[in-house]
């Protein structure tokens, strides 16, 4: 490997881990040294099994999946995918539609002016962003923030899903119309699903006003509050 090739290699290795870091995950998992002569791929870093694996581990195996993932035409205008980041044991998961340009370029959700507002949201809540959890039902910015085709949404789904069959939270929060329908399966307007409890799966669910939404329409924070309140208090922060 010439010095220049070896250089690059760290520092992708570098920008890796990172990446994880962002994830939660704070070790890797090796497989152990086999006794005597093996092929090259055995010393390679083992996949953990499913129930040995903890959240943190599974989140960032499903991260490094789809880190390249094709499977609808918003890759080609992507800088990366934002898979999500936070605490994957959080108890409190919010939920938004898709990454905008500074997401876009960051590589995690809700990073410009709407995440800053969600920062305050959430310290108002009693807890950190590092405490919960942020995830988009989109993983790749669309043109323009353009709303999300439908081809699109298929093809993120799994992804998502995946993630909170590994996070388990006791609350989602769904930021928005886009996200809240495509959660909850249904076409009925946020203003109709903010305020009242509803379930994915064992998982209670609070629908709320997007932050970028409400940094158009100031009027309709105390909503949002409201609705913060009723997490705070399944959450015993009240």
């Amino acid at each position: 490997m010439t010095p220049q090739a070896l250089t690059e290699a760290v520092t992708a290795v570098h920008g890796y881990l990172r990446y994880l870091q962002r994830l939660g995950v704070t070790e890797l998992p090796m497989a152990p040294a086999s006794p005597g002569p093996a092929p090259a791929m055995a010393a390679a870093p083992a996949v953990v099994s499913a129930p040995e694996a903890t959240p943190a581990a599974r989140l960032a195996q499903l991260a490094a999946e789809v880190r390249d993932c094709r499977q609808c035409a918003l890759h080609q205008g992507r800088t990366q995918v934002v898979f999500g980041t936070g605490d994957p044991a959080a108890a409190l998961v919010f939920v938004g539609e898709a990454p905008g340009h500074d997401e876009d370029r960051q590589g995690e959700p809700f990073v410009g002016a709407a995440g800053q507002l969600l920062n305050r949201i959430i310290v108002a809540m009693g807890l950190t962003r590092e405490q919960v959890y942020i995830l988009n039902v989109i993983k790749c910015r669309p043109p323009q923030n353009r709303n999300p085709r439908p081809e699109e949404i298929a093809a993120c789904r799994p992804i998502w899903q995946q993630q909170l069959s590994y996070l388990q939270p006791r609350v989602l929060c769904t930021l928005g119309t886009f996200a809240t329908q495509t959660l909850l399966q249904t076409e009925e307007k946020i203003s109709r699903l903010r305020g009242r409890w509803h379930r994915f799966g064992d998982i209670q669910v609070m629908p709320t006003y997007h932050p970028a939404f409400l940094l158009r329409n100031p009027r309709h924070k105390r909503a949002v509050w409201e609705d913060m309140q009723m997490i705070q208090r399944v959450l015993g922060l009240r």
